[in-house]
């Protein structure tokens, strides 16, 4: 009975598989480089969300603290605490 014929190559994953985790330096460069990576693109994306969310909030803080009466604006008793 005839095996099947064994690929040599393999796929691409199985080829970055072999070279990744060859040696354990290069292991655990691989895993802190990403660990970085991963952990900028994380802080980015909060960041825009965060920014994207309160569009308009630190111009209201600005016109709170410069107003004696909060109560010419809005009534604000939350953010009695920012004012001057």
């Amino acid at each position: 009975m005839a095996s099947a014929p064994r690929r040599s190559g393999g796929g691409l994953f199985e080829g970055l598989y072999r070279v990744i985790m060859r040696r354990n330096s290069v292991y655990v460069t691989f895993v802190i480089a990403g660990a970085f990576l991963g952990e900028r693109a994380v802080d980015y994306g909060v960041h825009r969300l965060w920014e994207y969310n309160n569009v308009g909030v630190s111009s209201l803080l600005l016109r709170l603290q410069h107003h004696q009466e909060v109560g010419s604006l809005f009534c604000y008793s939350s953010f009695s605490k920012w004012r001057v």
